[in-house]
């Protein structure tokens, strides 16, 4: 348009089209903030200036404080000193109630073991040993494990094993009359296996079975 006819059409009253307002381009960035040398972009009138992105993102990447977490839970007191050595304590007691069990374990296995290795040399000793008479019909009682045992013998092996020249060796449930020599025998290799072993010296009284007239009847129930 000339400038002519634009002199005319303002002399008829026409008003010239306004400038549309110029916004600040966005940054590179993408923060959105005025060039370099700009204006900051904000409402008009506003009085308050355009908070800079930067300072919104400040502490990002920063470490968040330690002894909390992010739902707002209270950061965890530490250990006293007197905690730390209660916890040692118990530590140290559950350290060596562990080493006592396993100690104890191991005395049991080394007791079984020698016990088997004895009960086998034991056997070993009484073959052929026995004394034992199928003819025997004297019961002897004796007291053995906390119960009255029994065997028979015959009237001259009861008067030998009262006077202390025969013996009587538990060997698998049953019970073996040997003599003094091969009871002395079977005693240092296992003495548990020893049921009955007389004194010659000893009272009368100490063993009130040794007399026949307080033999238990085969027929009574106990």
């Amino acid at each position: 348009m000339s400038d002519t006819l634009r002199d005319q059409l303002l002399g008829l009253g026409f008003k010239s089209a306004p400038q549309p307002e110029r916004k600040p381009e966005a940054r590179r960035d993408g923060r959105g903030g005025p060039r370099p040398g700009g204006k900051p972009a904000g409402k008009p009138g506003s009085g308050r200036s355009e908070q800079r992105p930067s300072q919104g993102r400040q502490g990002q990447g920063q470490a968040q404080p330690t002894g909390g977490n992010r739902r707002g839970q209270a950061p965890r007191k530490p250990r006293s000193s007197e905690e730390m050595d209660l916890a040692k304590a118990y530590a140290i007691r559950a350290q060596r109630e562990k080493e006592e069990r396993l100690q104890a374990e191991r005395a049991k296995q080394e007791e079984a073991r020698l016990r088997r290795e004895a009960k086998a040399k034991l056997d070993e000793l009484l073959k052929d040993k026995a004394l034992n008479d199928d003819a025997a019909e004297i019961a002897r009682h004796f007291p053995y494990g906390g119960k009255i045992k029994r065997i028979y013998v015959t009237a001259e092996q009861l008067k030998a094993l009262n006077a202390g020249e025969l013996g009587v060796v538990q060997q698998g449930g049953r019970y073996v009359l040997v003599s003094a020599q091969v009871l002395a025998e079977a005693e240092a290799i296992f003495a548990p296996a020893i049921a009955l072993k007389v004194d010659p010296d000893a009272p009368a009284a100490d063993d009130p079975y040794a007399d026949p007239r307080y033999q238990v009847p085969d027929d009574l129930v106990w």
